[in-house]
C-alpha cells in the first residue's frame, strides 16, 4: 500500500508547476517532505505522469539493463538520484549495482532463483526435454535411470537381508512359530 495516491502525487506537481510556489511552501502546505515533492516533480519531468503510478508487478531487471545504467552513472556527471531517476529505479539499487559487479563481475547482475527449489517433480518439463533430445541422448538418460534404480533396489535388499541376520525374524513370525 502506497502512501500517497498518484491522484494526490499529480494534484502537488500540477500545483507546483502552475504556480509560483516553491516545493518548501508545498510541503508545509500539505505537511509532506519538500524533498519528496522534489522527487516526484523529478521523476514527472523525465516520465511523464505514469511515474507517480504505483506498479502493479515488481519488474525483472535484466543484466544488460543493470550494466547501461552503471555505465552511464560512471560516464556522465550527473548524481545518482538524477540517474536513478532517468532510469525510474532507486539510488541505493545503483549504489548497490556497483558494488556487485566491482566485486563480482557481470555475473553479480544476473537475476538468481530466489527461495529453495521445489522438491515437486515436473514431469511435463522432463517429457518436453526428452522429445527435444535426440534418441541416443534419451535412450542414454533412461538406462543410467533403470540402472541407479535397480542399483537402489539391491541397496535396500542388503540392507534387509543384513538387519534380518542382525536382529533376526521379527516378533509377528516368532509368535507364529
Amino acid at each position: 500500500m502506497t502512501k500517497y495516491k498518484p491522484d494526490f502525487k499529480a494534484k502537488i506537481v500540477h500545483e507546483y508547476l502552475t504556480t509560483p510556489q516553491s516545493s518548501r511552501a508545498l510541503g508545509r502546505k500539505y505537511s509532506i517532505s519538500s524533498r519528496l515533492i522534489r522527487k516526484w516533480i523529478q521523476r514527472y519531468r523525465l516520465s511523464g505522469i505514469d511515474a507517480l503510478k504505483r506498479r502493479r508487478h515488481p519488474r525483472t531487471l535484466t543484466a544488460d539493463f543493470k550494466l547501461s545504467v552503471i555505465d552511464y552513472y560512471q560516464t556522465h556527471e550527473e548524481s545518482m538520484v538524477k540517474v536513478a531517476a532517468r532510469f525510474d529505479v532507486q539510488a541505493c539499487q545503483i549504489s548497490l549495482w556497483r558494488s556487485q559487479f566491482k566485486r563480482d563481475g557481470i555475473e553479480a547482475l544476473k537475476t538468481h532463483p530466489k527461495g529453495r527449489p521445489s522438491k515437486v517433480k515436473h514431469t511435463k518439463k522432463r517429457l518436453r526435454r526428452l522429445t527435444n533430445k535426440t534418441e541416443v541422448e534419451r535412450l542414454k538418460e533412461e538406462l543410467a535411470k533403470k540402472s541407479q534404480e535397480l542399483y537402489d533396489t539391491k541397496l535396500e535388499r542388503d540392507i534387509l537381508k543384513k538387519s534380518l541376520a542382525l536382529f533376526g525374524p521379527s516378533k509377528a513370525k516368532r509368535k507364529r512359530k
